[in-house]
């Protein structure tokens, strides 16, 4: 274990537990009376960030490892059913500490955002499709950046040009992109109304004339690529470019993250492994923020 990931973890655990004591009520919820657990709810989300950003996606061998190596970080570590059913119940936490910290980056206040969507698979098989407890929320979808159908779910992000997520939402892979970044908008207004004149960049998928007017009218400058048949638009020379970035913010999360190895069974399973490595990433980005480190995005110095 390196220092490195050592003091990301340290620094994560200190900013969650001073979170949980200013506001306790975003703890999960527990009966007053009964055992308190021996692991904290901020030693879970440390953990839980730890786990994404090593690359284990199996909880039993990430807590096999663990106890073989961080002992010095956590002087109690539960068995798989136990660290399996407070992960799910976090879920609430682990998306109030994503936001504390990306607010708490100098990325927050960026003039630019990328949008754009990418497949969560959840399974292969016709027999998975039937029979798994995601069906009827997981279908099947295309990636055009891939050229492959796959059967699962969509990871919609709203990010900064660094790579910071502001907003998510999972949703079906057939879901429409334009309708969920709206509804990503309007769950949390403030996004919007404290940045007028907040500059989008889209790819050609996020078109229409509602559309477009209902950004326009919340305060926010769409820029996209044409469709055929469509003049030209403005900034058609940046299209190329933060293409490549938001592919590579893509690529951080299914490569270094393991995104669509996330194991998830269940809605509830799926959702807070995804969310691990949303907070994972917004973590890294947050301590390199603070460390000083010029790449912000950069993973290196803790997935080994």
């Amino acid at each position: 274990m390196t220092n490195d990931v050592d003091t990301l973890a340290t620094a994560l655990y200190v900013r969650t537990d001073d979170l949980l004591a200013q506001a306790p009520d975003l703890a999960p919820w527990r009966p007053e009376i009964g055992i308190k657990p021996r692991l904290t709810d901020a030693e879970l989300v440390t953990l839980a960030v730890m786990q994404a950003l090593l690359g284990f996606t199996s909880e039993a061998r990430w807590l096999r490892h663990a106890r073989a190596h961080l002992g010095h970080l956590f002087r109690y570590l539960p068995r798989q059913p136990g660290y399996n059913k407070r992960l799910r119940r976090a879920s609430s936490l682990i998306r109030s500490v994503i936001r504390v910290l990306a607010a708490d980056t100098t990325l927050w206040t960026d003039d630019v955002w990328l949008v754009d969507s990418t497949p969560v698979e959840c399974g292969r098989s016709r027999e998975t499709s039937k029979r798994s407890d995601l069906a009827g929320w997981a279908e099947y979808g295309y990636c055009a950046s891939h050229s492959r159908f796959f059967w699962g779910l969509r990871l919609h992000l709203v990010c900064t040009l660094g790579g910071l997520p502001v907003a998510y939402a999972l949703t079906g892979a057939k879901a429409d992109e334009r309708q969920t970044l709206l509804g990503m908008l309007t769950a949390d207004p403030a996004l919007v109304t404290e940045r007028p004149g907040q500059t989008l960049i889209a790819d050609r998928h996020y078109y229409g004339r509602d559309f477009e007017h209902t950004l326009h009218t919340a305060g926010v400058v769409l820029l996209r690529q044409a469709r055929n048949g469509e003049a030209p638009r403005p900034g058609a020379h940046l299209f190329t470019p933060l293409r490549q970035t938001i592919e590579s913010i893509n690529q951080t999360f299914k490569s270094q993250l393991d995104l669509e190895r996330h194991g998830g069974r269940t809605p509830a399973g799926v959702i807070v492994r995804v969310l691990q490595r949303i907070l994972a990433l917004t973590t890294a980005i947050w301590h390199n923020d603070h460390t000083g480190e010029p790449i912000k995005r950069s993973l290196i110095a803790y997935d080994h």
